[in-house]
């Protein structure tokens, strides 16, 4: 899988944490790690307590990209390296990244 090695590489080099994106046909997922620890900083997903309605829309999508930033701030975390997980970077992985971005995450 080269780009599972590209990426590797270029969240080691920056020495940033990790942005982690899955999706699936209802709910969205998002996921902050720190690589040289192995775990989880931050999470946030459509199947969060505050989350309503359908979890397979873009506004959702941008929703769980708000709250992940915000998770992030709390905990400290400002930049870090986007891992769209093979997904294509259009629709719902674009509308978490955007709003992530408009948050106050760098990447």
């Amino acid at each position: 899988n080269l780009a599972g090695r590209t990426l590797d590489g270029e969240h080691r080099a920056f020495g940033r944490p990790r942005l982690t994106v899955h999706r699936s046909g209802r709910h969205i997922y998002a996921q902050i790690i720190e690589e040289a620890a192995g775990r989880t900083l931050v999470a946030a997903s459509t199947l969060n307590k505050g989350s309503k309605g359908p979890g397979a829309t873009t506004e959702a999508a941008a929703k769980v990209g708000k709250d992940i930033a915000e998770a992030a701030k709390k905990a400290g975390v400002t930049a870090v390296v986007f891992d769209r997980g093979g997904f294509l970077f259009h629709g719902r992985v674009k509308a978490l990244a955007d709003a992530a971005r408009e948050g106050g995450l760098e990447f």
